[in-house]
């Protein structure tokens, strides 16, 4: 009777020891557990500090009111670099004098303003038109806030209530009094039939 206990013990000993050695396999491997860590963010793709939706703002230049934006969104992202304002949904300025009367208007189906150049980038359906009723049609335009000039290096379409001209270098001052198209080609009234391909242009 003693031996057939015995036996009974040694045998459920040996069933133990596998669970035993499977038990101190889990907590060894829980113990070189390894963290998973996400890579850095580059900064090319950093998201922007500032998102606002339906904008509809004045914008002062040395202290006088001098444009109005309207755009769907506007980003704000100052550790890309350049730094820049993003209008990726398209914008809309409208343009003032000193007693707040419209001079003209700018659209644009995306759009770039970096700050520390005080320089526009606008792109895709760009339309201009001034208070005597010039009308700029451009692929993209440059704005210098500096220079106080637009320029183009791209197809461009000057309208006047005098003539049409195109070509595919563009430069203007703010006003769009004085303009120069570069390659130029387009129609013309009578009187300017002599007008040299390459025309530099004062409005009327």
């Amino acid at each position: 009777m003693m031996r057939y206990r015995c036996r009974k013990v040694a045998v459920k000993a040996r069933w133990l020891l596998p669970f035993t050695f499977f038990a101190f396999l889990l907590l060894f491997a829980c113990t070189e557990a390894k963290e998973h860590t996400a890579p850095a963010i580059n900064p090319e793709d950093s998201v922007s500090m500032m998102t606002s939706y339906g904008v509809n703002t004045l914008i002062s230049d040395s202290g006088v009111i001098k444009y109005r934006i309207v755009t769907e969104q506007w980003d704000v992202n100052t550790v890309r670099q350049p730094s820049r304002w993003e209008f990726m949904k398209g914008i809309f300025f409208e343009q003032f004098d000193e007693q707040f009367h419209v001079q003209g208007y700018i659209q644009a189906d995306t759009a770039w303003y970096f700050d520390q150049q005080r320089l526009w980038k606008l792109r895709g359906r760009v339309n201009l038109r001034n208070i005597n009723g010039l009308i700029y049609t451009s692929e993209e335009l440059y704005w210098d806030g500096i220079k106080h000039e637009f320029y183009s290096n791209c197809y461009s379409k000057v309208v006047t209530p005098e003539r049409t001209i195109e070509g595919t270098y563009f430069r203007s001052d703010e006003k769009m009094d004085h303009y120069m198209v570069s390659n130029s080609q387009g129609s013309f009234l009578a009187n300017d039939i002599d007008a040299e391909p390459d025309t530099t242009q004062t409005a009327p």
